[in-house]
């Protein structure tokens, strides 16, 4: 009778040695990405659950929840009016003091901030001060790109102006115009009193990352907002209310994003019977 050549105790120590390795990859995890750890952990959490989707602080009373509940739907109509349907599938989080707010945002400032991962979760933070209907449209834009595109597209592809550019179309806490036209001039005026008449800028490259865009004091992230917002509210002046859907499915099926963008921008320069006034970033 043949024996195994691995005993028992065999099994026992690489049975260890895995363990040891999932928990040194679980605390690693932790202290890397704390804030992504307790987004993920909130069902675990004194966080009362609403549904699936949605997890309260128990701290936060009745009357707060009606009104942030509210405040939440009626972003979310924003939203599909902007994308023409509403696809985010981000959980929300409702803390009820800034302490709350910075385990699960890793940030103490704002009223709302939203996280996407590698596989697919994505979470909307939100704290009960100052929050209001911007903030939480500003939020969900970022989440909706986020769905449609997927982590490695949206992380790897698109610069971060764009991604709070499109958010600020939805946030009207700067420029409140709807029209893209008005729009884009009105973050042209906010742009030129920053850049003290376009003396001192950023170019659209220094803003294309995560650090380029908050890696600033507040002033560089203030000008970095309104680069974006003029850059973006030009480019949907351009390419019209659909450019926004055309470029996300095309980018979805693999085109490159600049090649997209660059594209219908041109096509929009060509075909517009308006001329829009032009900066440092497009000379004409």
């Amino acid at each position: 009778m043949k024996t195994s050549p691995f005993s028992k105790s065999w099994f026992i120590r690489v049975g260890r040695l895995i363990g040891i390795g999932l928990l040194a990859v679980v605390v690693g995890y932790y202290i890397i990405y704390p804030h992504v750890f307790h987004c993920q952990t909130v069902r675990y959490s004194d966080f009362e659950k609403v549904n699936n989707k949605l997890y309260v602080s128990p701290d936060i009373t009745q009357p707060q929840r009606r009104q942030m509940f509210q405040t939440i739907q009626r972003a979310q109509t924003r939203v599909a009016r902007f994308w023409g349907a509403a696809r985010g599938e981000a959980t929300f989080i409702l803390c009820s003091s800034p302490a709350q707010y910075e385990k699960y945002c890793h940030s103490n400032e704002g009223a709302g901030c939203s996280l996407g991962t590698p596989w697919g979760d994505s979470y909307i933070i939100l704290n009960p001060f100052g929050l209001n209907e911007d903030v939480v449209s500003h939020e969900m834009c970022h989440d909706e790109l986020f769905t449609r595109l997927g982590w490695w597209t949206t992380t790897t592809e698109v610069p971060q102006w764009f991604n709070e550019g499109l958010a600020l179309m939805l946030d009207r806490r700067f420029v409140n115009s709807t029209d893209s036209i008005q729009r884009y001039l009105d973050y042209m005026d906010e742009w030129l009193y920053l850049t003290n008449g376009a003396q001192e800028f950023l170019e659209l490259e220094e803003i294309s990352t995560m650090r380029g865009f908050f890696g600033g004091n507040q002033r560089h992230v203030m000008l970095a907002y309104m680069t974006a917002g003029m850059e973006v509210s030009r480019w949907m002046a351009l390419v019209g209310a659909s450019g926004i859907k055309k470029l996300a499915v095309r980018v979805e099926d693999g085109e490159s994003f600049e090649k997209v963008y660059k594209q219908m921008e041109e096509a929009g320069e060509s075909s517009s019977r308006i001329k829009l006034p032009e900066t440092p970033l497009h000379p004409q």
